[in-house]
Protein backbone atom coordinates (compact mmCIF):
# COMPACT_ATOMS: atom_id res chain seq x y z
CA UNK A 1 0.00 0.00 0.00
CA UNK A 2 1.21 3.18 -0.90
CA UNK A 3 0.79 4.76 2.42
CA UNK A 4 -0.22 8.40 2.75
CA UNK A 5 0.08 8.93 -0.81
CA UNK A 6 3.78 8.44 -0.80
CA UNK A 7 4.28 5.49 -3.52
CA UNK A 8 6.76 2.45 -2.08
CA UNK A 9 9.93 0.75 -3.38
CA UNK A 10 8.22 -1.34 -6.22
CA UNK A 11 10.79 -2.88 -7.65
CA UNK A 12 11.49 -4.55 -4.70
CA UNK A 13 8.21 -6.03 -4.21
CA UNK A 14 8.50 -6.88 -7.96
CA UNK A 15 11.52 -9.29 -7.58
CA UNK A 16 9.86 -11.06 -4.56
CA UNK A 17 6.42 -11.52 -6.69
CA UNK A 18 8.52 -13.02 -9.81
CA UNK A 19 10.84 -14.91 -7.43
CA UNK A 20 7.79 -16.80 -5.92
CA UNK A 21 5.30 -16.12 -8.79
CA UNK A 22 2.98 -14.27 -6.60
CA UNK A 23 0.76 -12.19 -8.75
CA UNK A 24 1.02 -8.42 -7.06
CA UNK A 25 -2.38 -6.45 -6.40
CA UNK A 26 -1.40 -3.10 -5.59
CA UNK A 27 -3.23 -0.81 -3.46
CA UNK A 28 -3.55 2.51 -4.42
CA UNK A 29 -6.53 3.63 -2.70
CA UNK A 30 -4.13 6.87 -1.26
CA UNK A 31 -1.87 7.63 -4.55
CA UNK A 32 -4.06 9.06 -6.56
CA UNK A 33 -1.77 11.18 -8.72
CA UNK A 34 1.26 9.74 -7.06
CA UNK A 35 4.01 8.42 -9.65
CA UNK A 36 6.49 5.76 -9.10
CA UNK A 37 9.47 6.47 -11.68
CA UNK A 38 7.63 8.62 -14.23
CA UNK A 39 4.55 6.46 -14.21
CA UNK A 40 1.35 6.34 -12.48
CA UNK A 41 1.09 4.12 -8.96
CA UNK A 42 -1.76 1.37 -9.48
CA UNK A 43 0.22 0.47 -13.32
CA UNK A 44 2.44 -2.03 -11.52
CA UNK A 45 0.75 -5.38 -10.21
CA UNK A 46 -1.63 -7.45 -12.47
CA UNK A 47 -4.85 -5.32 -10.36
CA UNK A 48 -4.64 -2.32 -8.28
CA UNK A 49 -7.51 -0.39 -6.48
CA UNK A 50 -8.33 3.01 -6.47
CA UNK A 51 -10.37 4.60 -3.48
CA UNK A 52 -12.90 7.35 -3.80
CA UNK A 53 -14.13 8.39 0.44
CA UNK A 54 -14.88 11.32 1.49
CA UNK A 55 -11.64 11.76 3.14
CA UNK A 56 -9.30 10.94 -0.43
CA UNK A 57 -8.10 13.24 -2.96
CA UNK A 58 -11.26 13.03 -4.89
CA UNK A 59 -14.59 11.71 -3.54
CA UNK A 60 -17.74 10.13 -4.71
CA UNK A 61 -18.81 9.58 -1.20
CA UNK A 62 -17.65 6.38 -0.92
CA UNK A 63 -16.54 3.15 -3.25
CA UNK A 64 -13.72 3.10 -5.55
CA UNK A 65 -12.32 1.68 -8.60
CA UNK A 66 -10.28 -1.54 -10.07
CA UNK A 67 -7.60 -0.25 -12.51
CA UNK A 68 -5.67 -3.22 -15.11
CA UNK A 69 -4.02 -3.22 -17.97
CA UNK A 70 -5.16 -6.54 -18.34
CA UNK A 71 -8.48 -6.96 -20.78
CA UNK A 72 -9.91 -10.20 -19.81
CA UNK A 73 -9.04 -9.53 -16.21
CA UNK A 74 -10.89 -6.16 -16.54
CA UNK A 75 -13.87 -7.99 -18.05
CA UNK A 76 -14.00 -10.57 -15.05
CA UNK A 77 -13.77 -7.74 -12.87
CA UNK A 78 -16.40 -5.83 -14.38
CA UNK A 79 -18.88 -9.33 -14.55
CA UNK A 80 -18.13 -9.77 -10.56
CA UNK A 81 -18.87 -6.62 -10.06
CA UNK A 82 -22.18 -6.32 -11.81
CA UNK A 83 -23.73 -9.56 -9.74
CA UNK A 84 -22.57 -11.94 -12.97
CA UNK A 85 -25.43 -11.46 -14.71
CA UNK A 86 -25.26 -12.93 -18.35
CA UNK A 87 -26.69 -10.58 -21.12
CA UNK A 88 -29.82 -11.60 -22.21
CA UNK A 89 -33.14 -9.63 -23.48
CA UNK A 90 -35.43 -10.10 -20.72
CA UNK A 91 -33.67 -13.55 -18.61
CA UNK A 92 -31.90 -13.04 -15.28
CA UNK A 93 -29.23 -15.33 -15.39
CA UNK A 94 -26.34 -15.12 -12.83
CA UNK A 95 -23.44 -17.50 -14.28
CA UNK A 96 -21.65 -17.47 -10.55
CA UNK A 97 -21.58 -15.97 -6.97
CA UNK A 98 -20.91 -12.16 -7.65
CA UNK A 99 -21.65 -9.12 -5.78
CA UNK A 100 -23.66 -5.60 -6.73
CA UNK A 101 -20.69 -2.88 -6.50
CA UNK A 102 -21.67 -0.94 -8.69
CA UNK A 103 -21.21 2.47 -8.50
CA UNK A 104 -24.18 4.47 -8.43
CA UNK A 105 -24.35 7.28 -11.96
CA UNK A 106 -24.96 10.01 -9.13
CA UNK A 107 -21.62 9.27 -7.45
CA UNK A 108 -20.34 8.51 -10.92
CA UNK A 109 -21.00 12.33 -11.97
CA UNK A 110 -19.40 13.84 -8.78
CA UNK A 111 -16.82 11.75 -9.26
CA UNK A 112 -15.53 12.59 -12.98
CA UNK A 113 -16.27 16.70 -11.88
CA UNK A 114 -13.97 15.81 -9.30
CA UNK A 115 -11.45 13.96 -12.36
CA UNK A 116 -11.35 17.54 -13.74
CA UNK A 117 -10.40 19.17 -10.71
CA UNK A 118 -7.60 16.69 -9.91
CA UNK A 119 -4.15 18.50 -11.19
CA UNK A 120 -5.34 21.80 -9.48
CA UNK A 121 -5.90 19.65 -6.10
CA UNK A 122 -2.53 17.86 -6.35
CA UNK A 123 -0.85 21.20 -7.33
CA UNK A 124 -2.26 22.55 -4.25
CA UNK A 125 -1.46 19.96 -2.42
CA UNK A 126 2.06 19.62 -2.71
CA UNK A 127 2.25 23.31 -2.26
CA UNK A 128 1.00 22.87 1.34
CA UNK A 129 3.26 19.79 1.45
CA UNK A 130 6.55 22.39 0.90
CA UNK A 131 5.42 24.90 3.13
CA UNK A 132 5.41 22.68 6.00
CA UNK A 133 9.05 20.87 4.72
CA UNK A 134 9.79 24.61 5.12
CA UNK A 135 8.27 25.04 8.49
CA UNK A 136 9.98 22.22 10.27
CA UNK A 137 13.19 22.29 8.34
CA UNK A 138 15.24 24.06 11.24
CA UNK A 139 13.15 22.47 14.26
CA UNK A 140 14.87 20.32 16.24
CA UNK A 141 13.29 16.87 17.04
CA UNK A 142 10.78 16.27 14.45
CA UNK A 143 10.88 15.83 10.38
CA UNK A 144 8.37 16.10 7.76
CA UNK A 145 7.95 13.55 5.68
CA UNK A 146 8.74 13.86 2.05
CA UNK A 147 8.57 12.03 -1.34
CA UNK A 148 11.44 9.57 -2.07
CA UNK A 149 13.61 9.72 -4.63
CA UNK A 150 11.76 7.77 -6.82
CA UNK A 151 8.40 9.53 -6.95
CA UNK A 152 6.39 12.00 -6.65
CA UNK A 153 3.43 11.95 -4.20
CA UNK A 154 0.28 13.45 -4.03
CA UNK A 155 0.47 14.37 -0.14
CA UNK A 156 -2.20 12.65 0.42
CA UNK A 157 -1.85 13.04 4.24
CA UNK A 158 1.35 14.75 5.53
CA UNK A 159 2.96 13.58 7.96
CA UNK A 160 5.25 14.74 11.26
CA UNK A 161 8.40 11.86 12.28
CA UNK A 162 9.54 12.60 15.68
CA UNK A 163 12.63 11.72 16.51
CA UNK A 164 13.49 8.67 18.99
CA UNK A 165 13.93 10.53 21.65
CA UNK A 166 10.82 12.70 21.22
CA UNK A 167 8.43 9.63 20.90
CA UNK A 168 7.45 9.83 24.40
CA UNK A 169 5.93 13.51 23.48
CA UNK A 170 3.46 12.48 21.05
CA UNK A 171 0.19 12.48 22.53
CA UNK A 172 1.31 15.46 24.45
CA UNK A 173 1.52 17.02 20.88
CA UNK A 174 -1.94 15.58 19.84
CA UNK A 175 -3.72 17.01 22.83
CA UNK A 176 -1.86 20.58 22.53
CA UNK A 177 -3.03 20.61 18.87
CA UNK A 178 -6.09 19.91 19.63
CA UNK A 179 -6.39 22.35 22.11
CA UNK A 180 -5.63 24.88 19.69
CA UNK A 181 -7.96 23.27 17.06
CA UNK A 182 -5.88 21.88 14.89
CA UNK A 183 -6.45 18.13 13.49
CA UNK A 184 -3.64 15.66 14.12
CA UNK A 185 -3.68 12.16 14.94
CA UNK A 186 -1.72 9.48 14.94
CA UNK A 187 -0.93 6.84 12.62
CA UNK A 188 -3.64 3.42 12.17
CA UNK A 189 -3.70 1.33 14.95
CA UNK A 190 -1.61 -1.64 13.52
CA UNK A 191 -2.95 -4.81 12.72
CA UNK A 192 -2.28 -7.01 15.48
CA UNK A 193 -3.44 -4.78 18.42
CA UNK A 194 -7.02 -5.14 18.28
CA UNK A 195 -8.10 -7.86 20.68
CA UNK A 196 -9.61 -9.91 18.06
CA UNK A 197 -6.63 -10.01 16.12
CA UNK A 198 -4.25 -10.20 19.06
CA UNK A 199 -2.81 -13.94 18.65
CA UNK A 200 -2.73 -14.41 15.02
CA UNK A 201 0.44 -15.13 13.66
CA UNK A 202 3.00 -12.27 13.14
CA UNK A 203 6.56 -11.59 11.98
CA UNK A 204 8.50 -9.07 13.69
CA UNK A 205 6.97 -5.65 13.84
CA UNK A 206 10.02 -3.62 15.52
CA UNK A 207 9.80 -1.15 12.76
CA UNK A 208 5.89 -0.61 12.08
CA UNK A 209 5.61 -0.01 15.65
CA UNK A 210 8.34 2.28 16.32
CA UNK A 211 6.73 3.92 13.14
CA UNK A 212 3.25 3.81 15.37
CA UNK A 213 5.10 5.68 18.37
CA UNK A 214 6.26 8.52 16.30
CA UNK A 215 4.19 9.95 13.44
CA UNK A 216 1.71 12.12 14.01
CA UNK A 217 -0.72 13.01 10.63
CA UNK A 218 -1.46 16.58 10.30
CA UNK A 219 -3.75 18.82 8.45
CA UNK A 220 -3.77 18.21 4.53
CA UNK A 221 -6.52 19.74 2.78
CA UNK A 222 -6.09 21.23 -0.79
CA UNK A 223 -8.00 24.18 0.68
CA UNK A 224 -5.41 25.20 3.06
CA UNK A 225 -2.72 25.72 -0.23
CA UNK A 226 -3.64 29.19 0.53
Amino acid sequence: MHTFGHPVDLDALIQVCERFSIAMVEDAAESLGSYYKGRHTGNWGRLSALSFNGNKVITTGGGGAILTNDELLAKKAKHLTTTAKVPHQWEYVHDQIAYNYRLPNINAALGCAQLEQLPDFLKKKRALAERYRQAFKDIEGVSFFTEPEFARSNYWLNVLLLDTENINLRNEVLELTDSKGIMTRPAWRLMHRPEMFKNCPRMDLTVAEHLEKCLINIPGSADLAD
